[in-house]
């Protein structure tokens, strides 16, 4: 009785350890079917980093190291990854509820070489936190890339469109002059005398103030010289330039 116990148990063993062995030749028969490697997605593949006759290794169910054989980039479309500080943040959240609408996803991109912001993008992610430590919050969009142009891993400026375009006056931040609590900006009247006149101010863009009201197109602004006029006096004035700081245009 005792030899037919150990009998009969050296005959599961050896079954076991068969299971064993046809399972481990069925794994090799599934990894050797599916030896040749496809993209799961477009884009563009770097340098391999194993050559023919190197052995790799992998593990399907993640136990052991995994051999890297190259890297690949999605690029049409792409990422851009970025972040806003708190007040930019709290200024884009307040337009974006006031406007509702698809305008308040769409943003305009600048690589590092650039002036324009020539590319668009729509923004498709804002994390749900602030980073203490920095005080920013991470956001991310989407950029088409059909001419697959743009790199990743590039640098780039980002500003988002918060509202339709307007046309609206410009002039140095210099010739905007405080008083009390308004501003006042000197004009230059038809006859030669200076008109001091009110203004409504907006943010400062490249060195030059937004008004968003008080001026008229044909108004004469003063924005050199401005220690030798007084209002009431008479001036002779010519044209001048106004560059924007940014973009380096007038």
């Amino acid at each position: 009785m005792e030899n037919l116990d150990q009998r009969t148990s050296d005959q599961e063993a050896a079954q076991a350890a068969l299971d064993d062995a046809q399972a481990q030749i069925r794994d090799a028969r599934f990894d050797l079917d599916h030896c040749r490697i496809t993209a799961p997605f477009t884009g563009r593949i770097g340098s391999h980093l194993v050559s023919i006759g190197n052995l790799v290794a992998g593990s399907r169910a993640a136990t052991s190291p995994t051999t890297l054989l190259a890297t690949m980039v999605s690029l049409d479309p792409i990422y851009l990854d970025f972040d806003m500080s708190e007040s930019d943040y709290l200024a884009f959240s307040r337009q974006r509820a006031k406007q509702k609408t698809v305008l308040a996803d769409k943003l305009e991109i600048a690589l590092s070489d650039e002036t324009d912001f020539s590319q668009r993008g729509t923004l498709d992610f804002v994390d749900n936190v602030l980073d203490r430590s920095s005080g920013t919050i991470h956001a991310r969009a989407t950029v088409p890339n059909p001419d697959l142009f743009l790199t990743p891993g590039s640098f780039a400026r980002v500003q988002l469109a918060l509202g339709a375009p307007a046309s609206m006056f410009l002039i140095p931040d210099a010739a905007v002059l405080p008083d009390q609590t308004r501003h006042l900006v000197l004009t230059v009247a038809p006859d030669g005398t200076v008109v001091p006149k009110t203004v409504e101010t907006g943010d400062v863009r490249g060195g030059l103030r937004i008004i968003r009201s008080g001026l008229s197109p044909n108004d004469r602004v003063i924005i050199e010289g401005l220690p030798y006029a007084s209002p009431g006096s008479k001036v002779s004035s010519k044209d001048g330039d106004i560059r924007c700081a940014v973009a380096g245009q007038e």
